[in-house]
């Protein structure tokens, strides 16, 4: 009997004793996205997309305006020209369309592949200053602010890799 009541308190005594944990990890977050639009290399970056994307889209518009002018031609002619002539011009119109739409998919694709790189090129940089900014900080784990649901304003270390980005970092070297 001796022995349960014993067995009893102590179980009580060591669930009733509080357990803090004492740990020494340091956890942070960075936002990737507000450093590559606000760092020199990533506004260099998307200022050379959105001037890429503006000349695209201003080529097709000059192009369709162009098509149009020329399909209302080829409609005033109807009655002008043989049958013959009017089926020349429709299908060198329709294979001039083929052939620019394909070029256009060209030019998209290469500005898609240019995106591309230019992100992988800027996670390489990125993720050298992290890694040292994590070892001269003692930190065990830096994490994405959108994998983030609840954290400390002052977890976020966004302004502080956003200075040392630019400060290490001239320049990203794509074409």
């Amino acid at each position: 009997m001796y022995k349960r009541i014993l067995k009893f308190l102590l179980i009580i005594t060591f669930f009733s004793i509080p357990i803090k944990s004492f740990s020494q990890d340091k956890f942070v977050f960075i936002d990737i996205n507000y450093i590559f639009n606000n760092s020199a290399a990533g506004k260099k970056i998307n200022k050379k997309i959105q001037n890429e994307t503006k000349k695209i889209n201003n080529e097709l518009n000059d192009y369709n305006k162009k098509v149009e002018k020329e399909k209302k031609t080829l409609l005033t002619q109807k009655n002008v020209i043989s049958k013959e002539e009017l089926e020349k011009k429709v299908k060198k119109l329709e294979d001039d369309v083929k052939e620019y739409k394909s070029d256009i998919n060209n030019k998209n694709k290469r500005l898609v592949q240019f995106k591309n790189q230019a992100r992988i090129e800027f996670a390489k940089k990125l993720n050298i200053i992290l890694e040292e900014y994590s070892k001269e900080n003692s930190i065990s784990m830096i994490l994405k602010k959108e994998n983030v649901i609840i954290g400390k304003t002052s977890l976020d270390v966004s302004s502080k890799i956003l200075e040392l980005f630019d400060e290490r970092v001239k320049k990203i070297s794509i074409n």
